[in-house]
């Protein structure tokens, strides 16, 4: 690793990222995803189990509504609202300092009324 930056890589030491103002990278949308909007996607994974299966990260959406497939997510946001509405389940209104859980396999659509930032963890399923 040439950086010990924990913005760069995984990391094996423990470190702080101060959420609110953390560069974050674009992350383009499948325009198939976008229902209505022109909402945009940046974030940073900020650490990576050596297997890959651990992902954790920060994730930003501007206004706009969008559909998304979940992975096994727990999130807190940070900043902004939304509401996410998953398909044979709960409508969840989120906003500063909630937590939500997602499924794997939830089918959501995310409509973003406030620019949001959320903090998460990501554990993918097992390979096959």
């Amino acid at each position: 690793m040439s950086s010990m930056s924990p913005l760069s890589h995984s990391s094996s030491h423990s470190f702080v990222v101060h959420i609110p103002d953390a560069e974050l990278e674009p992350e383009p949308l499948d325009p198939a995803q976008i229902v209505s909007g022109t909402p945009e996607v940046t974030g940073k994974v900020v650490w990576e189990s050596a297997d890959g299966r651990q992902l954790r990260g920060i994730w930003q959406i501007t206004p706009g509504v969008v559909t998304d497939t979940e992975a096994d997510e727990l999130f807190v946001v940070i900043s902004g609202s939304a509401t996410v509405e998953v398909a044979g389940g709960p409508t969840l209104r989120v906003g500063p300092g909630d937590m939500a859980v997602l499924r794997e396999g939830d089918r959501t659509t995310w409509t973003v009324h406030e620019t949001l930032r959320k903090a998460y963890a990501i554990n993918l399923g097992q390979a096959t």
